[in-house]
């Protein structure tokens, strides 16, 4: 039986695994290899890498880091996770395991405009189709930005962009959902609304091509992704973990769930999409798990 067994392997499961095993604490992981953080080209947001660092870089550092101090990591999907006694049961699509103690790290899903799967690779990867303002608007200083997702949340992320760009320019997938005082806020603001859906999305070169159903064709230096995102919280929910209105877990202060001895970090609990954040959740996770087992 290990002491936890992590499911999900980015950022946030890795720094949990790295903190229990130098708790000495047995620890595996498991990872269906699937996560965000391996999609990021370069990331000059994290603190370290001034010169920045692709997402596949850093977990691998991640993954040789937690290995070094006896870590267990493996791959495969996790199907169910049942309580048994004082621990758990986890069932993947190869094989069983036994847990004290359980961190989900699973992240989410983000919700991608329609566009075939290698178009929208390649814009992922040259930066002309981005998904976290947060984490890189800095780069697009002074472009020709356009937000996708003409909604309340497509509104916030236009006016936060807006501050790296004087041409912004917001695109509805589908019909507009704009309030009145959304669409007043965005004229203060300077930004362009085109209410005529996104017919299609294409990449010439360095340019990314909108092309709306009344027959615009608009051209962009990059496109923010802001449709959304769902939780993986399935698992969680199904172990009868407590959600949030938006499907995120419900955690307490130490990210322990409704459910003693399970835990919750990273996106899956708060969809901020920030490494350090999803880290920082994680060390506290793995704090308290240790804390748990040596009482």
């Amino acid at each position: 039986m290990y002491d936890c067994v992590i499911i999900g392997g980015g950022p946030a499961g890795l720094t949990a695994a790295t903190y229990l095993a130098r708790f000495l604490r047995s620890t595996l992981v498991i990872d269906a290899g699937d996560g965000r953080a391996t999609r990021i080209p370069t990331t000059h947001n994290l603190l370290g890498f001034p010169d920045g660092i692709s997402g596949e870089d850093l977990l691998v550092r991640m993954h040789r880091h937690a290995a070094q101090y006896g870590a267990e990591l493996v791959t495969g999907i996790v199907d169910r996770i049942d309580r048994v006694g004082t621990g758990f049961v986890v069932h993947t699509n190869a094989k069983t395991f036994s847990a004290r103690t359980i961190l989900l790290a699973q992240g989410v899903t983000n919700h991608r405009p329609r566009m075939a799967q290698g178009t929208h690779d390649q814009g992922v990867a040259q930066g002309l189709i981005r998904y976290c303002p947060i984490c890189d608007a800095y780069e697009i200083r002074g472009k020709r930005v356009a937000v996708l997702g003409c909604s309340d949340h497509g509104a916030a992320e236009a006016l936060f962009v807006r501050r790296y760009s004087d041409t912004v320019t917001l695109l509805a997938q589908d019909s507009s959902q704009l309030s009145v005082s959304e669409t007043a806020n965005l004229a203060r603001g300077g930004i362009a609304v085109k209410r005529a859906p996104v017919r299609g999305l294409s990449i010439d070169g360095e340019i990314l091509l909108a092309n709306l159903t009344d027959g615009q064709l608009l051209h962009f230096d990059t496109l923010y992704v802001a449709l959304g995102t769902s939780p993986r919280s399935e698992l969680a929910r199904t172990a009868g973990a407590e959600l949030s209105p938006t499907g995120c877990v419900v955690v307490d202060e130490h990210q322990q769930t409704t459910v003693a001895g399970l835990f919750a970090a990273g996106d899956m609990v708060e969809g901020l999409d920030q490494i350090a954040v999803a880290a920082g959740q994680a060390a506290k996770a793995a704090t308290a798990i240790h804390n748990l087992l040596s009482g």
